[in-house]
């Protein structure tokens, strides 16, 4: 479904609004017109408009069948629905309802963007004619059957976009599979490959520090300076820079509602959180997907221009692409954010390519203990952001989100350095093990990665994943991530031993 409802009152600004979301579709766009051309009145708003149209934009005038201005391949702007509605009833047509309720199933059954302008209705009073009622009560139902269907409604005030909640039933449109993770394959027993946290547990010194934190902490509120000076310290930044969250999760999170952008783009493949966040608050989100014949690099050129919010992986999971820092640098544009979520970053000996020292004014860094020391049940992570963009992370993030043991685990790391140098080189050991045995695997495709994981490429994901878990492996299957197939899984790398048991039981369940 990819029906954009835009509603406004006269001079609100929504046609402008919708024209840009039409720009930023990147399609051939047919803008599907509703004013009389030969109502000498409506010229000069028809020149208006015409005027700062792109002049390669197809244009037809909309007849009685709305439906059949859609096309293939293209984005369709209907402006406006209230003005086709006044000249369907001045034709004396006496089916508006159904014409609308056809455009609205004709829209909800094409993946190629339908963006229709109409004006909001019955914000006055009840016209005193009866033509002017009728005209209201049909306005009225024709949008809120399209905005029974529509991805996304909004509202212009005063040139600024509202976005409007879906219904509380609903569920964001694309959520379905953003929300699953690989925690939720492994049972007791299984010899994990599913998840992407080094095994063991947390070192001994962590365990210390957790252990004094939860004798001597947690009957206090938590208080964060001490952690979040440690922090700056550690990365060079000032502590007004630095966000502690329950998690980094946590911290993508906040964006859309600290940021409140107006589109925003998630490289994909990529965790898919920060995009279910962004669909739940509302915001429309542009999927830029990697290239797995490039070996999945970012291609900075592949962003939307109108994305004022750009997220991207470095590392990327599930490909384990590490870009190097000038693509990242090469999003910025005037007006945009760039995230940056180095939650595996730490897992890459000498951290080649991080933006965490940085401190440029328009762009976030998102960091997680989860993988490197092995504590996702604390949830310990935070965003390195300049001053202005961390008081706004902060102004919506809810008291007291990190909590003592999490923030006694950060303290401890900030403090330790060299402890995360000894976790990347322990992950980047596994890893190259890991891959020297897949590589001996006939059937499969694989690319090259920089964390403690390896995307590989089957012709039958679900069988292969099948035969493992049967064997009491599991691995995390990647088809949930945008970009990918069912025929991709994600094998997080382990000790010698249990990558040689898994390469042996693979091969076997891709020949078999």
């Amino acid at each position: 479904m990819s029906l954009t409802l835009v509603l406004g009152g006269t001079r609100s600004g929504k046609s402008a609004f919708a024209e840009g979301l039409a720009r930023a579709s990147g399609l051939p766009v047919r803008y599907v017109a509703t004013a009389d051309p030969g109502d000498g009145s409506m010229a000069a708003r028809i020149a208006g408009h015409v005027a700062r149209r792109p002049a390669e934009w197809e244009t037809v005038v909309a007849g009685d069948d709305l439906a059949a201005a859609l096309a293939p391949d293209r984005c369709v702007l209907l402006d406006g629905l209230g003005t086709w509605i006044a000249g369907a009833m001045h034709r004396g047509r006496a089916d508006v309802r159904a014409e609308v309720a056809a455009l609205a199933l004709a829209a909800a059954g094409t993946h190629d963007p339908v963006i229709v302008v109409a004006e909001q209705a019955g914000e006055g009073l009840l016209p005193a004619d009866a033509l002017s009622r009728a005209w209201l009560d049909a306005l009225g139902e024709a949008t809120q059957a399209l905005s029974a269907v529509a991805a996304r409604a909004v509202l212009v005030v005063a040139g600024r976009a509202l976005e409007l909640p879906p219904p509380l039933t609903a569920t964001p449109a694309g959520t379905e599979d953003l929300r699953h993770h690989g925690d939720t394959l492994v049972r007791p027993g299984d010899t994990d490959h599913a998840v992407n946290v080094l095994a063991g547990g947390p070192p001994a010194w962590l365990r210390t520090a957790l252990r004094r934190a939860l004798e001597e902490d947690i009957s206090a509120y938590p208080r964060e300076a001490e952690t979040v000076a440690a922090l700056a310290a550690l990365h060079d930044r000032a502590a007004e820079e630095i966000v502690p969250c329950n998690g980094a999760a946590q911290a993508l999170w906040l964006l859309p509602a600290a940021l409140r952008p107006r589109l925003a783009a998630c490289v994909h493949p990529g965790f898919t959180e920060t995009e279910a966040a962004l669909r739940a608050h509302g915001v429309p989100v542009a999927r830029v997907l990697r290239d797995a014949e490039r070996g999945f690099a970012l291609d900075p050129a592949a962003v939307p221009e109108a994305a004022d919010l750009v997220v991207v992986g470095n590392p990327a999971s599930p490909s384990g692409t590490l870009d190097w820092s000038g693509a990242l640098l090469a999003l910025r544009r005037p007006g945009r954010t760039v995230v940056v979520d180095e939650a595996f970053m730490d897992l890459v000996p000498g951290e080649p390519s991080s933006l965490v020292r940085e401190s440029l004014p328009d762009v976030i860094v998102t960091r997680s203990l989860t993988k490197s020391l092995a504590i996702p049940g604390v949830r310990a992570g935070y965003a390195v952001a300049p001053a202005p963009l961390a008081d706004r992370l902060r102004a919506v993030r809810p008291p007291w989100s990190c909590n003592a043991l999490a923030l006694a685990a950060l303290l401890a790391m900030a403090q330790r350095p060299e402890a995360l140098g000894e976790a990347a080189a322990r992950a980047q050991a596994e890893r190259v093990d890991l891959e020297q045995r897949l590589a001996d695997v006939p059937g499969l495709r694989t690319w090259p990665a920089a964390a403690n994981y390896v995307l590989v490429r089957v012709r039958d994901g679900a069988a292969v994943t099948a035969r493992l878990r049967d064997a009491g492996i599991a691995v995390r299957p990647a088809g949930s991530f945008p970009g990918l197939t069912a025929g991709d899984l994600r094998i997080t790398a382990r000790s010698p031993r249990d990558n040689a048991r898994l390469a042996g039981l693979l091969a076997a369940a891709v020949g078999g």
